[in-house]
């Protein structure tokens, strides 16, 4: 991923590889008049200062009544706040996982999930799912065969397929996970970006969730990912562990940064800025989706999100995606191949692209690019 990165730099590349938020939607004025608020107010000197390890307490009563709102129920004192979500992952890998502790995942799934879990030297095991998400019948044969002491989703908008795991499986996900005492890890950063549908209530939100579930979320992709800005949300029980795990790591997130996006909360209508986001990625996710079956070759088939950053593709037999990806390149456009979502055995016919970085312009031209590397042109 580093080198593709890299070599996706170049101005003339159209990159569908990074799932980036759009930079043109930053909201740099509310954020610059909240930093110039922080450093020119009587707390000037105090944003400079070290601070709690937990985080900054007007940033996480804010956070908490935007979760309350959204319907999961939280306090302040259920949240510490992290130099973003992915931390907040490493965290909780780090207070619950032994080495050879057994972790469950959706396959596919996040690729810095699977590196934080290998990192401590944990086993990880798929569990396999449809268009609805992660398949429970599935997950209860991995908990009976495997004995797991964790699971771990991203149940919204999945990265890297797009898709939502549904209410009713939810439910019982929460119930299986419950009856097994497994802990759960929500990751949660796309929840916010929904194009389509009613909005889903979290997996924490779940009755028999409480107690066990971990709800990771992120200010990247609803404001800007430059701030490094995460919360976590925990069990009482979990906290102390988690909060000597964050003072070790870091001691406490940026305490200016922390400071300037509580003050950008306070005065930022979020809902209207995230009702613009939508606004503009829904027109390019669905520029891409009618795009591509130009683009593919026969026999392609695709996700179509409701929501999120990301469309995931499975090409015919045949193809691999990693061979493909230097014909790609050429053609100054990218993709993420699929096989590193994968914790075993992978697809190599697929992989991920993500839409809401290009104007449907480049959208467009972009994939005409990519069928050109298909043998589409």
């Amino acid at each position: 991923m580093r080198d593709l990165l890299a070599l996706i730099a170049r101005p003339e590349v159209i990159s569908f590889a990074g799932g980036l938020p759009a930079p043109e939607l930053f909201d740099v004025a509310g954020l610059r008049a909240a930093f110039d608020h922080v450093l020119a107010g009587p707390s000037a000197r105090r944003a400079l200062q070290y601070a709690p390890t937990e985080g900054d307490p007007d940033l996480r009563a804010l956070v908490a009544a935007r979760l309350t709102r959204r319907g999961l129920p939280t306090t302040a004192a259920e949240l510490l706040v992290t130099t973003g979500s992915q931390q907040g992952l490493a965290l909780v890998a780090t207070a619950l996982l032994d080495p050879g502790a057994v972790v469950a995942v959706e396959e596919p799934t996040y690729l810095a999930a699977l590196q934080a879990f290998q990192l401590l030297g944990a086993r990880i095991v798929a569990v396999p799912g449809d268009d609805d998400g992660l398949d429970p019948a599935a997950l209860a044969e991995v908990i009976e065969r495997e004995r797991p002491s964790l699971l771990y989703l991203v149940p919204t908008f999945a990265n890297p397929t797009g898709r939502t795991l549904s209410a009713p499986r939810r439910a019982l996900v929460a119930e299986l996970t419950a009856a097994h005492d497994l802990w759960v890890i929500e990751d949660d950063p796309y929840g916010e970006l929904r194009y389509r549908g009613d909005a889903i209530a979290a997996l924490a939100a779940e009755p028999a969730a409480a107690g066990r579930t971990l709800h990771l979320g992120s200010f990247s992709k609803i404001g800007a990912p430059g701030l490094r800005l995460g919360w976590l949300r925990a069990p009482a029980e979990l906290m102390p562990a988690l909060v000597v795990a964050k003072q070790a790591a870091d001691l406490h997130t940026s305490t200016i940064d922390q400071a300037a996006a509580a003050r950008w909360l306070a005065t930022t209508d979020l809902d209207a800025h995230v009702h613009a986001l939508c606004d503009a990625y829904r027109v390019r996710r669905d520029t891409m989706l009618a795009a591509l079956p130009a683009a593919l070759p026969a026999g392609s088939t695709w996700s179509d999100p409701d929501g999120g950053m990301f469309v995931w593709v499975r090409l015919p037999a045949g193809f691999d995606t990693e061979r493909l990806l230097p014909q790609a390149l050429a053609r100054d456009v990218a993709f993420v191949p699929g096989a590193p979502f994968f914790p075993a055995e992978p697809d190599r016919r697929t992989l991920r692209l993500s839409f809401t970085t290009q104007p449907p312009d480049r959208i467009d031209a972009g994939l005409a690019r990519l069928g050109a590397a298909f043998g589409q042109a």
